[in-house]
């Protein structure tokens, strides 16, 4: 017997288990050497995560996928793996340590600390692998990799190698993203910008002739950070700013330093900000920087490595000057300590000339909290534009495509604009950069030291002392290498031959820069091939009230906490059934207890199956069924798993599973059983109908787990076990079998009859509701000018239509009565005469009057959707949510008008 509930608990340890024992995920199977490949490679989580609801999207689509192809009979191959994640995971260890009042990473010193990070790794960094596959993940485990294994590491180093030789890596002093507390570069995805209140500052700097000497006329800048004035370089002025074309060319004296510097037309200043004219700090604002390189201006960095002012030693601060006493006093001050006393001695000065309250967007590190400073190192680069040009080519010949298409124009915006790429890190933790110098700064770039140390004696003629670059790589280096570098590659493997290119890549639309276009760049420039064939790009997912989920705001809705109330398969088919394309996920537990409920349901059909004696057949054919309804199961079954199939194909992963819910809810559960259980249970029945429709019964849960199993794999496997035990021969898992084959079992005839009835009854269920008759009234239905067809069909089903419908009797007439509601079903006329029991004329006054009540709320919602000052200024999510109330009453306004269009005939 079945339990009387589900328990994803149980179940799904239970599962889990089998599917270990049985290798059910392993790529490469014997018997399927000679079936079509379809791989995916995970996006790699980082070592250091634990399951977030991103993740949980993500790994529930491509698990769909996954397991739809290999019930498709492909050979399936989906590469796991996780990501070091340089900063992410130093930072862990060395907080770590820390806590446990340990030696920090300095006083341990390099070899010691790489140590112990990893003895972490190898202790505590799988939770996040643990967690995928208690949501089910259908990946090759046995496979699973990691960015600085041996084979992935070599494959890094052998790219840094070979792009240095073909002049794409270069060192090169630019601007950084400078993380001061962890004291390195980082990437745009680590940087947030934090709307914070701050000021805008006046200065006057004043305008000198060709001597140096003051000519009595000022220039007033506006800046948000007065401290990066010690580097200033130039004044700009838009070229078409009248108030100071007469001053372009001529020169301020910096007041603090007194470093002499030229005022120059560039168009990045705006006539309509501030002043006009903006302070250029070439070494401390991304884009000074390149207004610097336009016109001319040196960068002078006035801050260190911690963001503190560095003026002592540092001879480009002088650059001829004679600095005033009181400026030389900020060296070693904290930036924010710097900028108070800029102020005030720009005030003491009488230079000071507004101070403006200003919110404005301010970088910080997503993990260290930090304010971010734009920096001036030397980093090495990668040369991407001739990369970029190869990846946009690929795109535009078809060679990948994007899902939704429209991320394509975003993809070609961003690779067309492309900046060099930088790749150096100042940690510990990564793939050390293989270059090496020599005491005269002579650079030597090798896969090995003892490469390196050849390199150097054939250059001097002997052996030398080198000392290798303490930075490391970018992590987005390693992962740009991912397809292929987890399949073996630099190595022709044979996965290499079988496996790449893969197949799609699914992931989020937020790393579609940071991840997608560099494994597209770098795959076509080493392996000559694409990657990937598609990009699924997902939304993100929200909380319910469609708030991004922070942990700041304590709205963060954990896919462990959901999947340990409501089960795995509740949580895998909630986010399926929301991911519409383009559209973010509003998610709330009600969400999930939903679908919960959806897999009770199909529970407790398999209970009622198997109490009804439904047990499967091992010669039972459903082409040769007789009885009609169980003609039309099959067809709408056979339906139903091409629309599924189709959703999936098209990656409309929403549309795939609605479709499966109708199913299974509408078709199967909720009317099938509901119109076998006389067949199932009454007295009288044929022997062979009933033993007929106990077999389809059984035949169809069978076909619903295989439709359901992608999406839901625990509770199908379940029920496949269960339902297999009264089969002769014992059967495999699930997992492996093959996806349904049902296009042969349409009825057209049977679909016809029992279609009409189910719409008759929805009709008669759906006009008694709009018309509110009262629930336990039984009304009478009139068939007007019913064929022979008709009448037929009424005769063989009148049982079940009065028990459906709740009605009284049933009548022919040529005319519809006086006073009924008539109802259109397949070209049918049916009437609801409702004479005595509802009053019709107080009906249609309360439905006209909640008719305008729904036209002025969509007229109001109207009204502020089409307000550009609404919609500039509100939250996305509340956006979202006038959307969604106007859908709403627009859908309700549809019902009001039919059901009065039905009394106005009544």
């Amino acid at each position: 017997m079945m339990d009387k509930t589900f328990d994803p608990a149980a179940v799904e340890a239970r599962v889990s288990a089998a599917w270990e024992e049985g290798q059910a995920f392993r790529a490469g199977r014997p018997e399927r050497a000679g079936a079509e490949p379809f791989s995916i490679v995970i996006p790699p989580p980082n070592v250091t995560g634990s399951l977030h609801m991103g993740h949980a999207l993500n790994n529930t689509i491509q698990d769909i996928l996954v397991r739809f192809e290999r019930m498709r009979g492909r050979d399936v191959l989906w590469q796991p793996g996780t990501d070091h994640a340089g900063i992410a995971t130093q930072m862990v260890v060395e907080r770590k340590l820390m806590e446990t009042q340990q030696p920090g990473r300095r006083e341990l010193g390099r070899e010691e600390f790489l140590r112990r990070v990893w003895a972490w790794k190898e202790e505590s960094g799988g939770t996040i692998i643990g967690q995928l596959k208690r949501l089910g993940a259908s990946c090759d485990w046995s496979r699973e990799r990691f960015t600085m294994d041996e084979g992935l590491s070599r494959a890094v180093l052998k790219t840094f190698v070979d792009l240095h030789a073909q002049g794409l890596i270069y060192r090169n002093k630019r601007l950084v993203n400078w993380d001061p507390k962890f004291q390195t570069a980082i990437s745009d995805l680590e940087v947030q910008q934090i709307e914070v209140k701050g000021h805008l500052w006046h200065f006057d700097y004043p305008v000198v002739d060709e001597a140096g000497t003051p000519t009595g006329a000022i220039i007033t800048v506006a800046t948000t950070r007065p401290e990066t004035m010690l580097g200033d370089t130039a004044v700009a002025v838009h070229p078409d700013d009248e108030r100071y074309r007469d001053l372009v060319g001529k020169r301020v004296r910096l007041p603090l330093v007194n470093r002499l510097i030229p005022i120059v037309a560039d168009a990045y200043s705006d006539p309509e900000k501030g002043t006009g004219a903006v302070k250029i700090t070439p070494a401390h604002d991304f884009n000074d920087f390149e207004v610097g390189r336009r016109n001319g201006c040196r960068p002078i960095n006035v801050l260190d490595a911690e963001a503190r002012i560095q003026i002592a030693g540092n001879a480009d601060f002088l650059d001829g000057a004679e600095p005033e006493e009181a400026a030389l006093a900020l060296d070693g001050l904290d930036r924010f300590e710097a900028r108070k006393r800029v102020v005030s001695l720009m005030e003491e000065r009488g230079l000071l000339r507004l101070v403006e309250p200003n919110t404005h967007a301010v970088p910080h590190g997503d993990r260290s909290g930090v304010v971010i400073e734009p920096y001036l190192t030397d980093q090495w680069y990668v040369n991407v534009k001739p990369l970029a040009e190869r990846a946009l080519q690929a795109v535009r010949d078809g060679q990948t495509r994007f899902v939704p298409d429209n991320y394509e124009k975003i993809f070609f915006q961003w690779l067309e604009n492309i900046e060099p790429w930088c790749v150096s890190r100042q940690l510990w933790w990564g793939h050390q950069i293989p270059v090496w110098y020599d005491a005269e700064g002579g650079i030597f770039v090798a896969e090995s030291e003892a490469d390196a140390v050849a390199q150097a004696k054939a250059k001097h003629g002997r052996e030398v002392a080198l000392t290798r670059d303490p930075d490391v790589l970018d992590t987005w280096f390693s992962s740009a290498l991912w397809p292929f570098s987890t399949l073996g590659w630099p190595d022709k493997t044979p996965e290499l031959a079988r496996f790449y290119p893969t197949n799609t890549l699914v992931t989020g639309k937020d790393i579609i820069f940071f991840w997608v276009a560099r494994m597209m760049m770098m795959g076509l420039h080493l392996t000559d091939q694409a990657p990937f064939e598609t990009v699924y790009l997902h939304t993100l997912v929200r909380d319910e009230k469609g708030a991004k989920m922070s942990k700041s705001k304590g709205n963060v809705v954990d896919p462990v906490d959901l999947i340990d109330r409501f089960g795995a398969d509740a949580l895998r088919f909630t986010l399926a059934a929301l991911a519409a394309p383009g559209r973010d996920i509003k998610l709330g537990p009600q969400r999930v207890e939903g679908y919960r409920n959806f897999a009770t349901k199909l529970w407790n059909a398999a209970r009622f199956a198997e109490m009804n004696g439904c047990e499967l057949k091992a010669d039972f054919r459903p082409e040769a069924v007789r009885e009609t309804l169980n003609a039309w199961a099959l067809t709408e079954a056979a339906k139903a798993v091409a629309e599924v199939a189709q959703g999936i194909t098209v990656y409309r992963f929403n549309d795939a599973a609605a479709a499966a819910y109708r199913f299974v809810w509408n078709v199967f559960c909720d009317w099938y059983l509901e119109l076998a259980k006389p067949v199932l249970q009454g007295e009288g029945v044929d022997p062979a109908a009933r033993a007929e429709t106990q077999a389809t019964v059984a035949f169809l849960i069978d076909q619903i787990a295989k439709l359901l199993h992608p999406f839901m794999p625990f509770l199908t496997e379940e029920l496949w076990a269960i339902k297999g035990q009264v089969l002769p021969t014992p059967r495999g898992l699930l997992a492996l079998e093959s996806w349904p084959e049902l296009s042969a079992y349409t009825n057209k005839q049977a679909e016809e009859e029992i279609g009409w009835l189910v719409d008759l009854i929805s009709e008669v269920r759906s006009a008694r509701s709009e018309t509110n008759v009262p629930a336990g009234a039984q009304v009478p239905l009139v068939l007007v000018g019913a064929d022979e067809g008709v009448r037929a069909r009424v005769e063989r089903w009148s049982e079940t239509l009065t028990r459906l419908a709740r009605l009284s009797e049933i009548g022919f007439a040529d005319a519809a009565p006086k006073n009924a509601v008539q109802l259109l079903v397949r070209g049918s006329v049916a009437a609801l005469p409702l004479e005595g029991i509802v009053d019709l004329a107080a009906e249609v006054a309360r439905l006209k009057k909640e008719a305008g009540k729904a036209r002025a709320e969509i007229g109001k919602i109207d009204g502020k959707l089409g307000n550009a000052d609404f919609l500039a200024r509100a939250p996305e999510e509340v956006v979202d949510e006038q959307r969604e109330r106007r859908d709403a009453e627009a859908a309700r306004l549809v019902k009001i008008e039919e059901a009065l269009v039905r009394l106005s005939e009544a």
